[in-house]
């Protein structure tokens, strides 16, 4: 319960800083996505219900936040988790081996995605395809996602020793007494 409300807060610090922060950087800088790679990450380490919890949660709070039209982000949230979650359950490739690229492909394939379904919703409104500029946002998301994983992982890993010390700690009381 612990790293899922450790995570959720994160979340909610990048749905702050993606919202408020990244905006305001110029365009040629970049705005990775970091919400994405939380999902990603949640998707890799998280079983199946606390894990859709959390990316549901996750994903109501960015599109009640900053989406055009609503049900968008808990719907692509929900769906890269159970892609994700799939692919990374019936792989027999070393973990570390397919991460990183599949949270690039895996992002690729829902840029497309989501501007084909902003494309039937609001056509006038969106700009023009760009190639370039979405494999640069690709780019972008998997340099930014290896310290990330490396981070969450070390994260995730104290967590959980912590909450083994304390049972252990717990079951060491019951048996003195």
């Amino acid at each position: 319960m612990l790293p899922a409300f450790v995570f959720w807060s994160i979340g909610i610090g990048f749905i702050v800083v993606q919202t408020t922060l990244l905006p305001v950087l110029p365009q040629w800088l970049g705005r990775p996505d970091f919400l994405f790679i939380l999902v990603a990450f949640i998707a890799y380490r998280f079983p199946w219900i606390p894990g859709i919890m959390l990316v549901f949660s996750l994903g109501w709070v960015m599109d009640v936040v900053a989406a055009i039209h609503l049900g968008f982000y808990p719907l692509l949230s929900l769906l890269t988790f159970a892609t994700l979650k799939a692919l990374a359950g019936k792989s027999r490739i070393r973990e570390s081996t397919y991460q990183i690229p599949l949270v690039g492909v895996s992002y690729f394939l829902v840029q497309i995605c989501f501007y084909f379904v902003y494309s039937l919703a609001m056509p006038d409104a969106l700009p023009e395809w760009s190639w370039g500029q979405t494999l640069q946002r690709t780019v972008l998301m998997v340099v930014v996602a290896i310290p990330l994983f490396v981070l969450f992982n070390r994260l995730l890993e104290n967590l959980r020793q912590r909450r083994a010390k304390a049972k252990s700690h717990r079951r060491r009381s019951v048996k003195v007494n």
